[in-house]
């Protein structure tokens, strides 16, 4: 019976996971507009869309909250 063969050795491997920390770096680069290119080319392998969605829509409930907490402080009487 003869062995299976296995994968060719030089065929690309799949991207790693982006970890949440990288992207969340994303989203805060996002929330400037500023993102160097090689950067974002290596995001758009390894981070899921889900994933992005997520923590940018989390980002702009806590930026939100800290304005309206901002504004709260600093509009109340004393």
């Amino acid at each position: 019976m003869p062995s299976p063969e296995s994968p060719p050795s030089d065929s690309p491997s799949a991207p790693r996971q982006a970890s949440l920390l990288r992207v969340a770096g994303a989203v805060f680069w996002s929330f400037f507009g500023v993102r160097k290119g090689k950067d974002m080319q290596q995001d758009a392998v390894t981070i899921k869309p889900l994933h992005l969605i997520i923590v940018g829509l989390l980002s702009g409930l806590a930026f939100v909250l800290v304005l309206v907490a901002l504004v709260t402080f600093l509009t109340r009487q004393t």
